[in-house]
């Protein structure tokens, strides 16, 4: 499942909805990211997200897809929002399950590498001194990159 909303969402009850019924996951492995009150600059008052509809689920299904073939998984749940968020604020969340732990382990760490660098969002930060677009990092492209040629 992939969605993109403004809506907050609680990490606990996604998790629960993925596994109701199902007998066949034996590892549940989630990444929530939050809003930190600092960044480029010390005083992240607000996070502003925007994203392209369309092409973001059409990113975002695109590296679901990667990742299920790398790794026998159950389901997939990749959840970001948009919008005007504050400082503490979950703002996406990646649940993966799968029949055995280190599958689970790597495709949510892969997810989120991959989510970091391909997916199109445009951040805003707002400060005391002024907004500003936030910048790519360089740790960001090269977490993504130790993911080419195959499973780690």
């Amino acid at each position: 499942m992939i969605r993109v909303q403004q809506e907050r969402f609680e990490a606990g009850d996604v998790q629960q909805a993925m596994l109701q019924g199902r007998s066949d996951v034996g590892a549940v492995v989630s990444f929530t990211g939050l809003v930190r009150d600092f960044n480029e600059r010390p005083d992240v008052t607000a996070l502003t997200l925007e994203h392209y509809p369309g092409m973001t689920e059409a990113s975002l299904a695109e590296i679901e897809d990667e990742a299920r073939q790398r790794w026998p998984l159950e389901d997939v749940t990749i959840i970001h929002r948009v919008g005007r968020l504050a400082p503490g604020d979950p703002i996406v969340l990646v649940v993966v399950a799968s029949a055995h732990r280190r599958a689970a382990y790597e495709a949510c760490e892969f997810l989120m590498d991959q989510l970091k660098t391909r997916a199109p969002f445009w951040k805003k930060e707002h400060t005391a001194s002024g907004d500003y677009w936030v910048s790519e990092r360089c740790q960001d492209r090269a977490d993504a990159r130790r993911w080419e040629g195959g499973v780690q």
